[in-house]
């Protein structure tokens, strides 16, 4: 039996990864998103969370045994190798999340939404990579006007992450984001038929 198609759906931080996922589940598409199974797998009880305790101890916890996402997030942003460290961590556990939910999941194609897609050197496992780009500039100006991030913690959050120029060397195909979400929409449409094509039987 041959795998499912697999798209996976990535970019930069406030590039509009949310938004084109949402417009392929709106076409009948299976969306299973990283993000999602990252912070489900490290709720209390899960082998994500005794994964991430046996690298950064208990102090990344809170009084309850929840994961103290602050703590932890002053521990690895401004520190590539500790950011490594959790990546090595997680990505096992999230990518085996992912595939059980895959072969359950069906549908003509399956999204893959994996912010980190080009960090992490997983290109390799999904048939197709799709970056939702826009200007870096529109990146700051989103995360300023919807998130209130100075120009000062936009420009580092953008610093941590992969380069635009990176992503789209890396790119079988590109949403251009820097239009309205009708035009986003639209571009999303056309490549589902694309994609259905591809996927199709026989072809």
């Amino acid at each position: 039996m041959t795998r499912t198609l697999r798209i996976g759906l990535t970019g930069g931080i406030a590039s509009g990864k949310s938004a084109a996922a949402e417009a392929f589940a709106a076409l009948g598409v299976p969306v299973l998103d990283a993000d999602l199974i990252a912070r489900e797998v490290v709720q209390p009880g899960q082998p994500g969370l005794v994964r991430v305790v046996a690298e950064f101890g208990r102090g990344v916890l809170a009084s309850d045994g929840r994961l103290d996402r602050r703590a932890l997030r002053a521990l690895v942003f401004a520190d590539s190798a500790a950011r490594r460290r959790l990546e090595a961590a997680l990505h096992p556990v999230i990518w085996a999340r992912l595939e059980l939910l895959a072969a359950s999941a069906g549908g003509p194609y399956q999204v893959f939404v994996i912010p980190l897609l080009v960090e992490s050197g997983s290109t390799d496992a999904v048939d197709r990579v799709l970056v939702v780009d826009c200007a870096v500039e529109t990146q700051r100006r989103r995360l300023r006007d919807r998130d209130g991030e100075s120009e000062a913690g936009a420009r580092a959050m953008l610093a941590a992450q992969a380069s635009r120029a990176d992503r789209l060397a890396a790119a079988d195909d590109v949403l251009v984001n820097d239009g309205t979400l009708e035009d986003l929409r639209d571009q999303v449409a056309a490549l589902d038929r694309s994609y259905r094509a591809i996927a199709a039987p026989g072809d």
